[in-house]
C-alpha cells in the first residue's frame, strides 16, 4: 500500500467546504454526477455510468470526513487557515499499482472542489463519451 496525500488551500470557510463534502447536493457539485447517502453509505454515480458504494467511516463536522472509496478510507481533514479559509488535507491509502492513477485522479477531484467552493464553477464536462477512461481529466 502507498499513501496519496494532497493539501489544498481554499478561500472558503470550513463550514462551506464541509457542505460540499458531506451532503448529497455538495458532492454532486464537484465529485460525481450524483453521490447520495443512504443508511451511512454513499452511492457515487460517475459520468461513465460507473457506480461505487462507499460507507461513511467518520463525519466530524467542519473537521474530518472519511469515506470508504474504492476499497480503502479516503480522509479529508479541514483546518482553519487563520484568515477565514480552509486548509484541506486528503489522505488515501491505495495499492501500490494504483498510486499513479489515483494520485492524478485526486488532483482532478480537488481542483473541481476548489472551483466549486471558491468560485461556484463546475469544471467537469458531464459527458459520458469524455471520461477519465478516455483520458479526459475534466470528467
Amino acid at each position: 500500500m502507498s499513501e496519496v496525500r494532497w493539501r489544498l488551500h481554499l478561500a472558503s470557510p470550513p463550514e462551506a467546504v464541509w457542505g460540499l463534502l458531506a451532503t448529497d447536493e455538495g458532492r454532486a457539485q464537484f465529485w460525481a454526477e450524483s453521490a447520495e447517502e443512504r443508511d451511512g453509505a454513499i452511492e457515487f454515480v460517475f459520468p461513465s455510468a460507473q457506480r461505487h458504494v462507499g460507507r461513511v467511516v467518520e463525519a466530524k463536522p467542519y473537521r474530518r470526513y472519511t469515506v470508504e472509496y474504492f476499497g480503502s478510507p479516503a480522509r479529508f481533514e479541514l483546518a482553519l487557515d487563520g484568515v477565514g479559509g480552509t486548509d484541506l488535507t486528503l489522505v488515501h491509502e491505495v495499492p501500490d499499482e494504483w498510486h499513479a492513477e489515483v494520485n492524478a485522479g485526486w488532483v482532478s477531484v480537488l481542483m473541481a472542489l476548489k472551483a466549486a467552493a471558491d468560485h461556484r464553477v463546475d469544471l467537469r464536462n458531464h459527458d459520458a463519451a469524455r471520461t477519465w477512461s478516455q483520458g479526459y481529466c475534466d470528467n
